[in-house]
């Protein structure tokens, strides 16, 4: 994915932009700036203790219809730590019909969903996005671009996941196109860098049979990545670390319900955690307990707003 998707032009009505800027007063959390404009909006009902500030993403309407754009500037500074929430997953609608736009480097249409998210976290903060999975409609197409800029004591945790979408509607990864991004830099070098994508063959090969995401993805109905870095989050890195050896390899009749994995990067500094399991439920309780570490880092009361 290149970054020129930025030179698209896209219309004014779905264009929303944002910007959160965290700082310190004394021992409290201040939000320094917080403005959004339509289809993003933002929202921090209360300003906790310890540093700590918790800001909702939101979107008008409950979701974001083919087309919308968004674009979030973060910076989390003087030793704060911000918590990024959502009420509810992020819902993606059936694209609407749309013209195509070319650039010579890139060809995109303008039905195309696309978030984009730039943080600076500072020495000795710390950023906590954990966010409810996203979950595309039939025919919806999503774009999301995360990059995350560190100084080299901050601390992050990224929370991505999605769903098969509306299963209660027969809507089992049937949307057309799901691209996310998620890229961290602790001074000038790359430590992680995620990509997901997910969407029907564009090109059919006649000589392979054609499967859909739906038998490619099987059994499972969510799909969660989570990055963690820093010092702030390195007992519970190494907690997990420990946990994933003591996982026994074996030959199984069928796949588990739920089933994880974890790499380390950075000599332990940090981690990539997956996790797929056959309902999201089941995602959000494991993460809730294996990530309960961060309780004690954020407050027990916000964590839990996290994985209500």
């Amino acid at each position: 994915m290149s970054s020129d998707l930025s030179l698209i032009p896209t219309p004014k009505s779905s264009l929303g932009a944002g910007r959160i800027v965290l700082r310190s007063c004394g021992s409290d959390a201040v939000l320094s700036e917080m403005s959004s404009s339509y289809p993003l909006k933002l929202l921090s009902p209360k300003i906790y203790g310890n540093n700590v500030a918790v800001v909702y993403i939101l979107s008008y309407g409950g979701g974001l219809v083919g087309g919308d754009q968004t674009t979030l500037a973060v910076e989390v500074r003087d030793q704060t730590r911000l918590v990024l929430l959502s009420q509810g997953s992020t819902k993606v609608f059936k694209t609407r019909p749309a013209l195509r736009l070319s650039l010579p480097s890139v060809e995109i249409s303008s039905a195309i969903t696309v978030q984009r998210m730039e943080v600076v976290v500072a020495s000795a903060s710390a950023l906590f996005l954990l966010p409810d999975p996203v979950t595309c409609f039939r025919s919806a197409k999503y774009h999301q671009l995360q990059t995350f800029r560190l100084e080299e004591d901050a601390s992050i945790v990224i929370l991505d996941w999605i769903t098969s979408g509306r299963r209660s509607l027969g809507e089992d990864w049937v949307f057309s196109r799901y691209y996310s991004l998620n890229e961290v830099l602790v001074g000038d070098e790359r430590v992680a860098k995620d990509v997901m994508l997910l969407e029907e063959p564009q090109i059919q090969v006649q000589a392979l049979p054609h499967r859909p995401l739906r038998d490619r993805l099987a059994p499972y109905s969510c799909y969660a990545m989570v990055i963690m870095y820093g010092p702030l989050v390195r007992s519970t890195i190494q907690q997990l670390s420990t946990r994933y050896k003591e996982i026994s390899v074996f030959k199984r009749s069928s796949p588990p319900d739920l089933l994880w994995s974890l790499s380390t990067i950075r000599d332990g500094k940090g981690c990539v955690l997956r996790v797929a399991a056959l309902e999201t439920e089941a995602v959000k309780v494991w993460l809730s307990g294996s990530l309960s570490g961060l309780g004690d880092v954020l407050g027990a009361d916000v964590y839990r707003k996290a994985f209500v």
